[in-house]
């Protein structure tokens, strides 16, 4: 029997995963997405066209690939709506190309609501909250109150989805938030949820375990590792497990399932919203990291927080997931800087360490910086590794040797093309 290979990020999220899938799916028989939401924003680009995925599995552009949506994701129905909408604006069978397991969650508009309720009420201890409705989903989920997917096919949905609703606006009022017009979210969401009956609901865990028989898969995750619920920068986190702990769960496959880890990560790091980044630069460098990486959210649009890479948040996710094997991303953006730096280790509270501090939130941390000689080479153009300069090949093998990781695959620019197949990688 084959095993599920993972891909996943391994920092505060937006490392480039659409990008590599959507290379490593010719590899591959099915492509699964297995946890989060809309609030994820997967990129793709080939033939000159940037494409945006948010809850569908970046596979989805390769005929030959059927893709999942797992019972660790939630499913906006307005949004996967609109955004299924525009790939078939693209010429892709959807219908043909994607299944939805019945026990992936719903996210109701007024889940909707209740995300920026309480992100209201925060005031200025908000977490970034994407306001997609991920969290109250995810709450509803495990507090046994949710609607599934499969529920879209039975008799009574609009009974069971009115009484959470009647239970949803209760808390929205004692949030004393009243901006919303509900009869308008709620008219395009039952239309929403007509419109995905179209598609085929399947139990997703056995579809999984049957197919590895003769099937290869890739297991997709969104968001990233410091992101996930338990082991991230909590509070300031995702409301899933976005390990390869998640595939698991996510997917309904054992652990002894799970092959190769692949795991992605930038030349350097970004993170969107509230929450501790030891290594951001607010000056001159990490707007320049922002502009060169167009480092916008690619569904918020929200300009990211920039910062040299974090070795020690870096082995911290490699040892969570077991990856081994790494991709690196966004290698071109460092081109042109005179100091390219490194965190090798951290201060915190005066203390020298090499490990994530549990009160990463209330630590004063301090990065330790290495500190290598940048170069100037335009590396876009760069196909072959002995294309690429000493002085980034001098950056490149210092990170193997510190990670005791093979880096299999970097990527010099948005495109499929701008990809160098270093060792040997994923399948």
């Amino acid at each position: 029997m084959n095993k599920v290979d993972v891909v996943l990020g391994l920092q505060w999220g937006d490392e480039g995963k659409g990008k590599i899938a959507d290379f490593l799916t010719p590899k591959y028989d099915i492509v699964a997405r297995f946890q989060g939401g809309p609030n994820a924003g997967h990129s793709l680009e080939f033939n000159g066209t940037k494409h945006v995925l948010n809850t569908i599995p970046s596979g989805i552009f390769h005929p030959t690939c059927l893709n999942l949506i797992g019972n660790g994701v939630v499913i906006d129905p307005v949004r996967i709506k609109a955004e299924i909408e525009r790939i078939q604006d693209s010429g892709i069978d959807v219908v043909k190309s994607l299944r939805i397991s019945r026990k992936a969650h719903i996210i109701l508009p007024t889940h909707r609501l209740l995300d920026a309720a309480s992100e209201f009420a925060k005031g200025n201890d908000k977490i970034g909250s994407t306001l997609r409705g991920i969290g109250p989903t995810y709450r509803d989920k495990i507090g046994r109150n949710g609607l599934r997917i499969g529920d879209l096919q039975t008799p009574d949905f609009k009974k069971k989805y009115e009484h959470i609703k009647e239970e949803h606006i209760g808390l929205i009022s004692f949030y004393q938030y009243s901006d919303f017009d509900l009869n308008s979210l709620e008219a395009e969401f039952f239309e929403a949820c007509d419109f995905l009956k179209k598609f085929t609901f399947i139990d997703s865990e056995y579809f999984v375990n049957q197919e590895l028989s003769t099937k290869k898969i890739l297991a997709e995750g969104a968001q990233g590792s410091m992101l996930d619920i338990d082991f991230g920068s909590y509070p300031y986190v995702t409301s899933s497990n976005t390990s390869s702990g998640g595939a698991c769960t996510g997917l309904g496959i054992a652990p002894q399932v799970i092959g190769k880890v692949s795991g992605i990560f930038k030349a350097y790091c970004t993170r969107v919203g509230s929450g501790p980044f030891p290594t951001e630069l607010e000056d001159e460098i990490g707007e320049n990291l922002r502009k060169k990486g167009n480092e916008f959210g690619a569904t918020t649009g929200r300009p990211r927080r920039c910062g040299w890479l974090d070795l020690v948040a870096l082995r911290y996710a490699i040892m969570l997931s077991g990856v081994n094997e790494l991709i690196m991303m966004k290698s071109d953006v460092l081109s042109g800087f005179e100091t390219v730096k490194v965190c090798t280790g951290y201060n915190a509270g005066g203390i020298e360490t090499d490990q994530v501090p549990f009160d990463l939130c209330t630590t004063d941390v301090k990065p330790v910086y290495k500190e290598f000689k940048g170069w100037e080479e335009d590396i876009t153009v760069c196909r072959n590794l002995s294309d690429l300069p000493e002085n980034f090949m001098v950056y490149l093998r210092f990170l193997e040797k510190e990670l005791n990781m093979p880096i299999s695959i970097i990527s010099v620019g948005p495109d499929r093309e701008q990809t160098i197949m270093r060792l040997s990688a994923t399948a």
